[in-house]
């Protein structure tokens, strides 16, 4: 009885539903036509929401998020961009809104066998806390490079791994070890133990890769993590259009220094570049020129960005 009451109940639900979205029925006239209180349906119509019954889509008028999508494959040569749209142009909305979409775009590609490999930072972060589960078999995930600060900055890299593995149920790989190191001697040498060899190798096979882009300012996750000496941070504020798997890129792409960019562990860009899937996940004012600079060097081929970043790289001459 009580199951037949709780159907009988979720059918008013839905009936309540129909006529007041799809039917232009007041609350007042649903009451009376299924003999409830006009309370009754309000708490039906919320309800119905909160369960999913009823899902509300806005669409802008002023805004075009798949033709900018189009243009951006078009433009930089992707096989697939995402535009999401944000309330305000503030680095930490538009973070929250790309780890959301970035979620479910990794949720939908992701299928039996993958390797999937993630680098760090609070962008990517956003995108772990929101990942859904999925019942997938045979996937690895693995850290794309070094992540490990010299001071109390987070940069989240276990953190995002460890969530990675959970959402697909299996065990991850990380790479216990700083990003950047003082000399390449020093890379070498941490390079040629067979244990780390295996975790990197498997960074380079990995067939999705998901990044971010930082941008080189004093507030930057890898600058507060204290790799740098002062006169690469010098050369960074002079040179960097930012950096991408914490290697630092100009405007049009290029590294702004061989020197630095020998002692940085983790994967190369040119091995980046070979990715069935090379998802980058970045936007924000302040991450514009990286951005810019990483499609340039077509480090990555799907880009995953807010709707004012979007028109910023439509804009820009190339």
């Amino acid at each position: 009885m009580a199951e037949e009451r709780g159907e009988e109940k979720q059918a008013k639900m839905v009936d309540a539903a129909r006529m007041y979205y799809q039917l232009d029925y007041s609350q007042q006239e649903i009451a009376q036509k299924l003999g409830v209180s006009r309370p009754t349906v309000s708490r039906f119509l919320q309800q119905a929401k909160d369960e999913g019954i009823v899902q509300i889509k806005i669409v802008d008028p002023k805004e075009n998020n798949s033709h900018y999508a189009q243009q951006l494959e078009h433009k930089f040569r992707l096989k697939k961009a995402v535009v999401v749209s944000v309330p305000q142009y503030d680095d930490s909305t538009v973070k929250k809104y790309l780890g959301e979409a970035a979620a479910l775009y990794l949720h939908e590609i992701v299928k039996d066998g993958d390797t999937i490999a993630a680098t760090w930072g609070t962008t990517l972060y956003e995108v772990a806390t929101r990942l859904q589960n999925k019942h997938v078999r045979g996937v690895k995930v693995v850290q794309l490079n070094g992540g490990v600060s010299h001071t109390n900055t987070n940069t989240y890299a276990h953190e995002i791994v460890h969530l990675f593995g959970k959402a697909f149920h299996t065990n991850p790989y990380f790479i216990p070890l700083p990003a950047i190191v003082d000399h390449s001697v020093v890379k070498l040498a941490i390079e040629a133990d067979r244990h780390i060899r295996s975790i990197l190798e498997m960074g380079k096979q990995a067939n999705i890769a998901m990044v971010t882009v930082g941008a080189p300012t004093e507030d930057s996750v890898l600058i507060k993590a204290d790799y740098f000496s002062e006169s690469d941070l010098r050369m960074i504020y002079e040179k960097g259009a930012g950096d991408i798997c914490s290697r630092y890129i100009d405007i049009q792409g290029k590294l702004i220094s061989a020197e630095l960019n020998q002692r940085t562990i983790g994967i190369d860009l040119e091995e980046l570049q070979q990715k069935e899937q090379s998802i980058l996940v970045a936007g924000g004012p302040k991450k514009v020129d990286a951005v810019y600079g990483a499609l340039n060097g077509k480090y990555t081929n799907v880009l995953i960005t807010d709707s004012f970043t979007a028109k910023y790289l439509l804009e820009r001459e190339q």
